[in-house]
């Protein structure tokens, strides 16, 4: 099965909920029950307020009844638009024309998966040529270090690590001096990811930013917020939170392979202005891809599916 047509499988739900509503507009005069309906269904596919009110605006200012493609015209063109912002370059173009080595900071509640998504980028960055370093600043949990420590014997990427309960922002000076030293590209920082309603650990994250900052000025390059696709509106409270404590420059967007209900990216680009750099649809190294918004709208709302 192709990446896109996993990408396609992990939309599933959102699309069945977005196309069933949709098609209740059309041959239909927009009565309140109509719209109702629609802007339910929206929300519930986590599309976010915003981007939900701006396509009523739209349908509304046409004049019913609609043909059988219109509804589904007007949505794909708003999604177009909202997420051609959130759009970037391939990360080893910034890479290559940034600072060496070029210092990820990648952070995000428990579970979201964070190492993996690291070790996922290592590979793709040693494949590209990039000499990259993983650095195991999750001291909080021994399986972390010893998942980030398999990931890199599995990869050929060298790991620094201290012992479970070390002070996470002594691993990050060892990971920058030792980068530095042996002249790498790419530096990946993995860190603990309690609960981010607590303040202990934005003050952590935070310590360890100032590390950094201390050690390379201009550093971290990438404050990378890894977020869980299957937990709706619950990403964007995260993200939020996350980019007010410790300014979060891109996201990647995990688990898009199952249950996700992945119209949370359009609200994350409309609500927060972030870019997506990377979402996921499985654990393969390959399933984690750059974000390509005309793949994702495909996905979720294909051109040629003729409405019923």
């Amino acid at each position: 099965m192709s990446w896109i047509q996993r990408l396609q499988d992990g939309l599933a739900k959102t699309r069945q909920t977005v196309q069933s509503s949709l098609r209740r507009m059309v041959g239909a005069q927009l009565d309140p029950a109509v719209i109702e309906d629609v802007e339910a269904s929206l929300l519930q596919a986590d599309v976010g307020i915003r981007t939900v009110q701006r396509f009523l605006d739209e349908v509304n200012s046409k004049t019913g009844p609609f043909q059988a493609s219109t509804p589904f015209e007007i949505l794909r063109t708003l999604l177009l638009d909202i997420l051609r912002k959130g759009e970037t370059e391939p990360l080893e173009e910034i890479i290559r024309r940034g600072p060496k080595p070029f210092v990820f900071l990648t952070i995000g509640i428990n579970g979201v998966g964070k190492t993996t998504t690291i070790a996922k980028l290592g590979h793709r960055f040693s494949q590209h040529g990039l000499k990259t370093l993983f650095v195991a600043g999750d001291t909080f949990r021994a399986a972390a270090i010893e998942q980030l420590d398999i990931w890199g014997k599995r990869t050929g990427v060298d790991v620094i690590k201290h012992k479970q309960g070390s002070d996470p922002a002594a691993v990050v000076f060892d990971g920058i001096v030792a980068a530095k030293a042996r002249k790498m590209d790419v530096v990946l920082i993995d860190t603990a990811g309690r609960l981010h309603t607590k303040v202990n650990l934005m003050d952590e994250l935070k310590k360890m930013k100032r590390i950094i900052e201390r050690e390379m000025p201009g550093a971290p390059h990438e404050t990378l917020l890894v977020l869980d696709g299957t937990l709706g509106q619950n990403t964007i409270a995260q993200a939020r939170q996350f980019h007010e404590s410790l300014g979060v420059t891109g996201l990647a967007l995990t688990k898009l392979d199952g249950t996700a209900r992945g119209g949370v990216v359009v609200a994350i680009v409309e609500e927060l202005n972030l870019p997506i750099r990377l979402i996921g649809v499985g654990e393969k190294e390959e399933d984690l891809q750059d974000f390509n918004a005309s793949a994702f709208v495909d996905a979720l709302l294909p051109q040629d599916t003729p409405p019923l």
